[in-house]
C-alpha cells in the first residue's frame, strides 16, 4: 500500500467513524419506472449513515432487502460477546424489526445469507432461529459463508435477508 493510498484509507475510516456517531433517521424514497425504492433505518436498530438497514422495492410485489444484521442492540452495544446463541437471538430480533419496518414478516423471507466466523457452528444459529420461528411453511433459501472475521472483532455471525411481499390489488 502506497503512503497516498494509506492516507486516503485512513481519511475514509475517520469520516465513517465520525458519521457513525450521528443518530438521525435515514429515510429516502426514489420513484423509478419499476416502482419506488425506499431506504430505511428503522427505530429499534442501530443507525449508521454508512449503510441502510432495510431497502424496500415496490412494484407488482414488494421486495425487501435487509442488510447484514449482527449482534448489536438499538444503542449500538454488542450483545453476547463470545456466545453465538446469544448473538443469534439478537440477530433474529434485529431481522424481525427490520422486516416489520417494511411491512414484512419472517414468512416473506425468500433468501438468507448467513456469514459465520470460522470455527463457529451454523447449527447453533439455526437452532436459535428454529426455536424462535418454528418450521416455516415456505422456508427461505439459505447460503452459509464462513469468513475469517466480520466488521467488529467480536461479531460471530451476520445475517442478510431478502423478502418478497405480495401487494394488494
Amino acid at each position: 500500500m502506497t503512503p497516498r493510498t494509506a492516507l486516503l484509507a485512513a481519511l475514509l475510516c475517520a469520516a465513517l467513524l465520525t458519521a457513525c456517531k450521528t443518530t438521525t433517521r435515514i429515510v429516502s424514497a426514489e420513484e423509478t419506472p419499476m416502482g419506488t425504492v425506499r431506504h430505511m433505518s428503522p427505530e429499534g436498530l442501530h443507525r449508521n449513515p454508512a449503510f441502510s438497514q432495510v431497502v424496500e422495492v415496490d412494484g407488482p410485489h414488494r421486495t425487501v432487502y435487509v442488510g447484514g444484521q449482527n449482534a448489536v442492540d438499538a444503542e449500538g452495544g454488542l450483545v453476547g460477546p463470545g456466545d453465538l446463541a446469544a448473538q443469534a437471538a439478537q440477530v433474529a430480533t434485529n431481522l424481525e424489526i427490520a422486516l416489520e419496518a417494511a411491512g414484512a414478516g419472517i414468512e416473506h423471507v425468500v433468501k438468507w445469507t448467513v456469514y459465520l466466523v470460522e470455527g463457529q457452528s451454523p447449527l447453533v444459529g439455526f437452532q436459535v432461529f428454529g426455536e424462535r420461528w418454528g418450521q416455516l411453511a415456505n422456508p427461505p433459501t439459505i447460503s452459509v459463508v464462513v469468513v475469517a472475521g466480520l466488521a467488529h472483532p467480536h461479531f460471530l455471525m451476520e445475517l442478510e435477508a431478502v423478502a418478497v411481499v405480495p401487494t394488494e390489488g
